[in-house]
């Protein structure tokens, strides 16, 4: 077994929040150590989120604003730069880990049937799958996954909760006719309007439930594609391996009933790049298909990953080549493909699945819509979400028409930026005295639809390591921090805690 590595801060996770609690360990004198499960940091902001969902400027202040500073240097650009490309940023954050030389550990994930290790409520040690054990006095869970979290006896929760648990609005299963985006009437059935010949792939019966009730369903993943219409830099999307052209009929429907745009963005983020996201009912989403994957096992995962992977493939090679898609459409889809100069160790296919919602916290405080309309004050913030409330859809029903319809999906713009809480971060200190959580937060899903964008997991990361820093000045209890300091220290580091409304 390798040797034992023993540190102050012990971030698992070098996503663009993990990497902001390292800089911010190393800025307060603190030896940190970054473990990042796969072969690349940063996550989404180098994975292909080259358009960032930025909300509200005058949110984003510290290590979050200064990312964006230095993209805009990379460009030779004034000011901040909001859109990149992902071999940009990574560069960027590998500016960063060089300057405050930072150790960073690739390839190497949790032991997830036993791998941490707790005395009382305190985690002593985190094992991982190769037998290597990282101890540590405080704990930063920056993964999309909220692996460590949950494997530390934390409570949290995944799914929707009910609109009625917290007075909510935008909580639980939605009402799909209103949001539903795909044509009307598209038929539910394989073979139309026989129910015998079953329903189309992904399509459940019903809704699973009343308006406002709550389940165990996540809202979909994809990938964020970064393409190019460049030909000197351009790899064309081939059909994949494991193609079903059953998965793509709701496509077809789509357009028989009308759809002629939207099938995918195409959002430039250079003169010749795009960050190509999800953009209807029927997108890159692989609506339905992930509701498993925040507790799963890595296998599990691995596998709903490919799948993914395959259907979103196969998308793109239908939009642009099958003869059920009008040519007129095929055109517009045609000139894009992958950027050779991107991703070059993965096939230029990004490695980073879009895990928009996973495991989510549930500390002492939870982060509730009220938070997010400015109802509820907060007397301690870390810094601020600015972005509308949004999620993706959940799944494909059948609705009280008889046709398809989408489910789960709402955007619901802000007025204002909020604050957001230390205490979102922190679990209940009956359960973990020494783990922070910057990104699975204690939030619903309702607020986390708003609190989940890169530019945010990065100030709340870079907030989590000035806490852990005073923690371990202090008693070494998170819960203990005392919110006059950490405000002192954030202030300082121009972190943006609030704004006036």
């Amino acid at each position: 077994m390798d040797q034992e590595k023993q540190v102050d801060i012990v971030i698992y996770g070098g996503t663009a929040a993990g990497i902001m609690a390292a800089v911010q360990a190393n800025i307060m004198g603190k030896s940190a150590v970054v473990i990042e499960p796969s072969r690349r940091i940063g996550g989404l902001t180098t994975g292909g989120l080259g358009d960032t969902d930025v909300g509200m400027k005058e949110a984003i202040g510290g290590l979050s604003l200064e990312f964006y500073r230095r993209v805009a240097r990379k460009y030779s650009q004034n000011g901040a730069c909001w859109l990149f490309e992902p071999k940009v940023a990574l560069e960027v954050l590998q500016d960063f880990v060089a300057e405050h030389n930072i150790e960073v550990v690739y390839g190497e994930r949790l032991e997830l049937k036993d791998g941490v290790t707790k005395q009382g409520s305190k985690i002593i040690s985190i094992r991982m799958e190769s037998g290597r054990v990282f101890s540590g006095k405080v704990f930063i869970d920056a993964t999309y996954e909220g692996d460590l979290m949950g494997k530390s006896g934390v409570s949290y929760f995944v799914g929707r909760e009910s609109n009625s648990q917290y007075g909510e609005t935008l909580n639980g299963i939605q009402p799909g006719l209103e949001l539903n985006e795909l044509p009307a009437g598209i038929d539910p059935y394989v073979v139309k309007g026989v129910p015998s010949s079953g329903l189309l792939l992904r399509v459940n019966p019903r809704r699973g439930g009343n308006i406002g009730d709550g389940d165990n369903k996540v809202q979909a993943y994809n990938f964020r594609m970064c393409l190019t219409n460049n030909p000197a830099n351009r790899l064309e999307i081939e059909k994949p391996e494991g193609y079903n052209e059953a998965d793509y009929e709701i496509l077809f429907r789509a357009i028989e009933q009308g759809q002629s745009s939207k099938f995918f963005k195409l959002n430039m983020v250079s003169a010749d790049k795009t960050d190509s996201n999800n953009n209807s009912g029927i997108s890159t989403d692989y609506n339905g298909m992930n509701h498993s994957y925040p507790e799963a096992d890595y296998r599990t995962r691995e596998q709903i990953w490919k799948e993914h992977l395959v259907y979103q493939q196969g998308y793109v090679w239908t939009i642009q080549n099958h003869p059920r898609v009008p040519e007129e459409i095929r055109a517009v889809y045609k000139p894009w493909g992958l950027p050779l100069d991107e991703f070059t160790e993965t096939g230029h296919w990004t490695p980073q699945l879009y895990v928009r919602e996973s495991r989510r916290m549930i500390g002492d405080y939870v982060v509730t819509e009220h938070v997010v309309r400015l109802k509820d004050p907060v007397p301690d913030s870390i810094g601020m979400g600015s972005y509308a409330m949004d999620s993706h859809h959940t799944q494909y029903y059948v609705n009280e028409d008889g046709h398809v319809s989408t489910e789960g999906g709402f955007y619901v713009k802000l007025k204002a930026p909020y604050p957001i809480s230390y205490r979102a971060i922190v679990p209940k200190q009956t359960e973990c005295t020494n783990l922070i959580v910057p990104v699975c937060v204690s939030a619903t899903h309702a607020a986390y639809g708003s609190i989940r964008m890169e530019p945010v997991f990065m100030i709340l990361g870079q907030s989590a390591a000035a806490a852990a820093s005073l923690a371990l000045d202090a008693d070494g209890i998170v819960q203990h921090v005392k919110y006059e300091q950490l405000h002192s220290i954030l202030a300082q580091e121009n972190q943006v805690l609030y704004t006036d409304a």
